[in-house]
């Protein structure tokens, strides 16, 4: 990204490298067929800035901090990393606490229309249907924040390249991104909602069911075999589904809830490296330590450290 440039003292240029016309929302906006693309920078302190669109939209934060005020939630601050889906019409009131024309805050909103998100869940339901026939894919867009994964991030990142490029294949390669995101955006909130709500599922989605068997029975050793007969499925079905609805492997997410298991045991300072290996279902410490880095990316030893600063 091009750095914001000062010229005659105190006038800047947009990164984006369009004509700056405010220093408050400065916009951007590029078309397609299906969606707009509206690139945003501040270069000054702002309240109460209001801002609404005409089609389902999801907005970016990409540098700087925002303060959203929505209804039905109370003010929040939006940071980088993080997305935010509205539906049509909806009112953004915001708050810009930290712009300056050094440090702008940057966003985007990209809009996608109504149609075009009905036919790809309609497709995605076609060809990918859910594990239970009562359960449909779909992308609520009703005031959904959410963390930007790494296939989000790199999507976003794609769409504001094409958007932005001259190229004989944009609005194919457009299309097919837009595709790819809403049903990454899709999956994201099946799996979030089977894994923060499982409790309300487990009568109705076998998957609810496994998980919840595989957290009260993390300690042990948990065959497939097993899981399978749980969620009275056959290998290949439950592998496939598994993957497609909570987007990792069984043996990974097995991995995974024993690592969230022991960052719980060693955010308590009584317990030791030792405690959390074989507290979470690990049977070596140097198992452990290589199965923490993979996740984590460090040791567990450098997570206690950053926790109580110990050696």
């Amino acid at each position: 990204m091009k750095k914001i440039e000062k010229i005659a003292g105190s006038e800047v240029v947009s990164s984006w490298g369009a004509q700056l016309d405010t220093l408050v929302e400065n916009k951007m906006t590029l078309n397609h067929d299906v969606a707009e693309l509206h690139l945003y920078e501040t270069f000054q302190q702002a309240d109460r800035i209001e801002l609404r669109f005409n089609a389902p939209v999801l907005t970016s934060m990409l540098n700087g901090r925002k303060v959203m005020h929505l209804s039905k939630t109370d003010p929040f601050d939006y940071r980088p990393g993080e997305s935010l889906l509205l539906p049509t019409g909806r009112l953004m009131s915001i708050d810009f606490p930290d712009a300056t024309i050094d440090d702008p805050t940057r966003c985007l909103a990209l809009t996608i229309s109504d149609e075009f998100i009905r036919q790809t869940v309609n497709e995605l339901n076609e060809h990918t249907p859910r594990v239970e026939a009562t359960d449909e894919w779909q992308l609520d867009t009703d005031n959904y924040l959410l963390q930007n994964d790494t296939e989000i991030s790199s999507l976003i990142d794609k769409l504001t390249r094409l958007f932005r490029e001259n190229n004989p294949f944009k609005t194919f390669f457009i299309q097919n991104t837009l595709k790819e995101l809403v049903v990454r955006l899709s999956q994201t909130q099946v799996q979030t909602n089977l894994l923060n709500h499982t409790s309300q599922h487990l009568t109705t989605n076998r998957l609810a069911y496994v998980v919840n068997y595989i957290r009260n029975n993390i300690t042990r050793a948990l065959s497939v075999e097993e899981l399978c007969d749980k969620a009275c499925l056959s290998k290949s079905h439950f592998f496939r589904l598994f993957k497609s609805e909570l987007g990792v492997s069984p043996a990974q997410f097995i991995l995974n809830e024993r690592i969230r298991r022991a960052k719980q045991i060693l955010s308590n300072p009584a317990k030791s490296i030792t405690d959390a290996c074989y507290e979470s279902g690990f049977n070596s410490l140097t198992h452990f330590s290589s199965a923490f880095r993979s996740v984590e990316r460090m040791c567990p030893r450098q997570f206690k450290r950053q926790l109580f600063g110990v050696n």
